[in-house]
Formats: C-alpha cells, sequence, structure tokens
C-alpha cells in the first residue's frame, strides 16, 4: 500500500482516505498509495460505510448524498453514485475554485487532522499496510469514543 509520492521526491508514501459523517464522525478509513487516483477509490469507500443506526426502521446503509473535492470527480463516479441511490456533490471540471463545497469541506479536513494528532499516522513508522491500517482504524475508535464519551456521561 504505498507508492512513490508525487510531491516528495519519488519517496514510497501513503494517503488516508476517509468519509465521515456531517459531525466528522470517521465511518470508513482506508489506506492506499500515495500514487493511486482518489477517482479510483470512491465506490470501494461508499460500499464499505457500515449501516449506521438513527430513526425507527432499518438501519440505514448508504447516504443521502456525497460530497468530494475535485479528486473524486469522473462520469464513472456519478453514474455509480446515481445508481446507488446517492446524490454525489462533486464540483465539476471547468468549474471555478469556490464552488460552494468549502463552506462543509472543513468538517473532513478537521477529521483528517484529528486521525494526523496520532504521531504513528502522522508519519507511517510501519512496513506492513495491516499493522498501519489497523492504527488507522484504532484512531477511528478513539475519535468516535471521544465524540460519544460526553453522551455517555
Amino acid at each position: 500500500m504505498t507508492g512513490p509520492n508525487p510531491t516528495d521526491r519519488s519517496k514510497p508514501g501513503s494517503k488516508h482516505q476517509v468519509v465521515s459523517d456531517a459531525q466528522g464522525t470517521p465511518l470508513v478509513a482506508l489506506i492506499t498509495g500515495a500514487n493511486v487516483p482518489d477517482v479510483t477509490q470512491l465506490e470501494t469507500m461508499v460500499d464499505a460505510i457500515p449501516p449506521v443506526r438513527g430513526k425507527r426502521g432499518a438501519p440505514r446503509r448508504r447516504p443521502d448524498a456525497i460530497q468530494a473535492d475535485r479528486g473524486y470527480r469522473s462520469h464513472d463516479n456519478r453514474i455509480a453514485m446515481w445508481i446507488r441511490n446517492i446524490e454525489p456533490i462533486i464540483p465539476e471540471k471547468d468549474a471555478p475554485h469556490g464552488s460552494g463545497l468549502g463552506v462543509t469541506r472543513w468538517v473532513i479536513e478537521r477529521t483528517i487532522a484529528w486521525l494526523h494528532q496520532f504521531r504513528r499516522l502522522r508519519i507511517r513508522y510501519e512496513r506492513l499496510s495491516d499493522i498501519h491500517q489497523a492504527f488507522l482504524s484504532l484512531g477511528c475508535i478513539l475519535i468516535c469514543f471521544r465524540k460519544l464519551k460526553p453522551l455517555l456521561c
């Protein structure tokens, strides 16, 4: 799960791909190589969203809409989201910057910043991707616990 990092002189690196809810609670966190395009990971991450209990009835498996940055923009991704009855909110290729996603994008940026507060996730020390994925999952668990702790007390 490493690949040549395009911004760091081709040193091997990895990226954290994260899906969160509107409050910043991580739902899915995956590791990919630094050279893997984001556009190839959208369907995998949406399919990995676990059922979330909410109102009375069956747990929800899919969100109503998904917001993503330009890295996830492709016609195939839009069609895949429409097939799953999910509205894709992804800026078009020629859309000017400041297209409105920045108003809500800070939520996922904050979640990634919370994950990178853990030293082992900020810099990858592990050679095996399974161990790094385990630390990423543990970081997500700790974030969820911190968000639920006030509700439990």
